[in-house]
C-alpha cells in the first residue's frame, strides 16, 4: 500500500504524544453503570468529540435516552466508506485493594521482562483501541493529507451497560450509519496471550474477517496495553 511506510515512521516518531493523548482520555472517569459518573460520561464523549474534530472530521455528540453516542464523518480519496465503532465507558474499578496504581491515573509500566504497558482502567476496553484506529487516522492525514477511504466514527457510551439505547439510536441514525464495510478493535482473548486485539470487519452478505495483531500483552485487567 503506498505511503504505509511513511504512515508508519510517523506513528513511530510521534508515539509519545499519541500516548499523553490517550493518557487523557483515561483520566475520564467514563463508569457507565453507575448514575454518579453520568457527568463524566458526558465529558469523555465531548473529549472524544473535540479531538476528532482537531483532525478536520465532522463530529458531534449525540443524545440518547442514557450515554451519548459520538458520531465523526470525514470522505476520503476513494468512494469507500467505513463505520468504525468502538465506546467509551469503562467498567466499575473495585475492587481498589487489587490496583497497583490508582485506576484513572495511567501510567506507562515496564515489566521485568522489559516489556512496556500501560495499567489504568479503560486502556484497553476500550479507549486504548479507539485511540489506536484515531491516531492511525492522524498519520494519514498528516503524511498524505486525507484518508484514503472514507470513515464514520460511533463511539458509544453504554457498551458496558449492555448497549440497551444502541438499538433504537441505529434506527433513527440509520442515514448516517450507511457504510460499506463496518469494523472495530477488540480487545484480546485471554486464550491468545501475546495478541493484543482483534481487528473485525463486516460487511453485508459476507463473513466476518479477524486480523490477530500481536503486540505486548500481560494478562489480567489490571494490566494495559495500549500504542
Amino acid at each position: 500500500m503506498p505511503h504505509l511506510d511513511d504512515v508508519l515512521a510517523y506513528l513511530d516518531t510521534h508515539r509519545a504524544e499519541a500516548r499523553e493523548r490517550l493518557f487523557q482520555w483515561l483520566k475520564i472517569e467514563s463508569i457507565s453503570t453507575d448514575p454518579a459518573y453520568k457527568s463524566e460520561c458526558v465529558k469523555a464523549a465531548e473529549w472524544l468529540k473535540a479531538e476528532l474534530a482537531s483532525l478536520d472530521i465532522s463530529a458531534d455528540v449525540a443524545p440518547t435516552d442514557g450515554h451519548p453516542v459520538v458520531l465523526g464523518h470525514i470522505e476520503g480519496r476513494a468512494k469507500k466508506h467505513a463505520l468504525f465503532y468502538g465506546h467509551y465507558d469503562v467498567q466499575p474499578v473495585d475492587p481498589l485493594n487489587l490496583w497497583e496504581s490508582q485506576p484513572f491515573d495511567p501510567q506507562l509500566v515496564t515489566l521485568d521482562d522489559g516489556r512496556q504497558v500501560i495499567r489504568a482502567r479503560g486502556a484497553a476496553d476500550d479507549k486504548g483501541q479507539v485511540m489506536t484506529f484515531v491516531e492511525a487516522c492522524r498519520a494519514w492525514k498528516a503524511v498524505t493529507g486525507s484518508l484514503p477511504i472514507g470513515v464514520t466514527f460511533m463511539i458509544e457510551g453504554e457498551e458496558e451497560d449492555g448497549s440497551k439505547h444502541l438499538p433504537d439510536f441505529l434506527k433513527s441514525h440509520r442515514d448516517r450509519l450507511r457504510a460499506d464495510v463496518a469494523c472495530g478493535i477488540k480487545q484480546r482473548r485471554k486464550s491468545q496471550p501475546g495478541y493484543a486485539a482483534w481487528f473485525t470487519k463486516n460487511s453485508r452478505s459476507k463473513p466476518q474477517i479477524v486480523i490477530c495483531i500481536r503486540a505486548s500483552m500481560v494478562a489480567g485487567r489490571k494490566i494495559r496495553f495500549a500504542c
